[in-house]
């Protein structure tokens, strides 16, 4: 924003002295898209913690997959595309409560995100891999993907770290893309159509069949013989 801002205001004074500060007009509505492209909301994050995946981005859903085997998640799943826009909030958001497994960069190329089969194979992404917050077993994939007019991916979540609910896990800058794959094991229904428009952290992707567990599984005390009333051997 402030790298914009200082070339914006450089341009209208170019604009002004050279032609007429007429022309140094066209730099404000610019500037005034560009404030609102990094705008942040705060968003009503639904209840149902375990049962509920939402929306990891603003924009429209492009496509739904059925997969037979993802190999980040180990089996069949299904996966939500969201096309990106410049006029959408490029937040990313974490669909789930959940840790850190993995954080996967790759360069590519910068095809159209609305060629969403050849822009989720080929361009420049980051993926980040989420399992249940005590145990190893991944519960949903987001994967940030570039497109025509985006050039750089921010991820502000590293292996290891615990994230809630529609947490900020990172940023897309400009036009992009964004996927959520979730497990068949937790059993979704996924609760969007094509073309539906969804919001990050407030609108629900699937509902669950199988819940999240946040806890960690109690201890089996049967496996322990108490030591009250035990004798030392003589």
């Amino acid at each position: 924003m402030l790298i914009g801002s200082v070339v914006l205001v450089a341009t209208g004074l170019v604009l002004g002295y050279g032609l007429s500060w007429v022309f140094s007009l066209v730099c404000v509505p610019v500037l005034i898209w560009l404030f609102a492209f990094f705008r942040d909301p705060q968003r009503p994050i639904p209840p149902a913690e375990q049962h509920v995946m939402v929306s990891p981005a603003d924009g429209k859903v492009s496509d739904i997959t059925e997969i037979e085997h993802d190999e980040l998640l180990g089996g069949p799943a299904v996966r939500v595309g969201i096309f990106l826009s410049v006029f959408n909030v490029h937040v990313n958001r974490s669909p789930c409560v959940g840790r850190v497994l993995a954080v996967t960069y790759k360069k590519g190329k910068f095809i159209n995100a609305m060629n969403h089969g050849a822009a989720s194979d080929e361009n420049e992404s980051n993926t980040i891999v989420l399992t249940e917050p005590h145990s190893a077993r991944p519960v949903a994939v987001v994967k940030q993907i570039v497109g025509l007019i985006a050039r750089r991916i921010v991820c502000t979540v590293r292996v290891g770290d615990a994230v809630g609910r529609g947490e900020r896990i990172g940023m897309i800058k400009f036009g992009s893309r964004t996927e959520l794959t979730i497990p068949k094991w937790l059993r979704p229904q996924v609760r969007v159509a094509i073309g539906d428009k969804v919001k990050g952290a407030s609108t629900v992707i699937a509902m669950l069949g199988e819940a999240i567990h946040v806890q960690p599984p109690p201890a089996d005390h049967k496996e322990y013989e108490p030591l009250v009333g035990r004798e030392s051997p003589a």
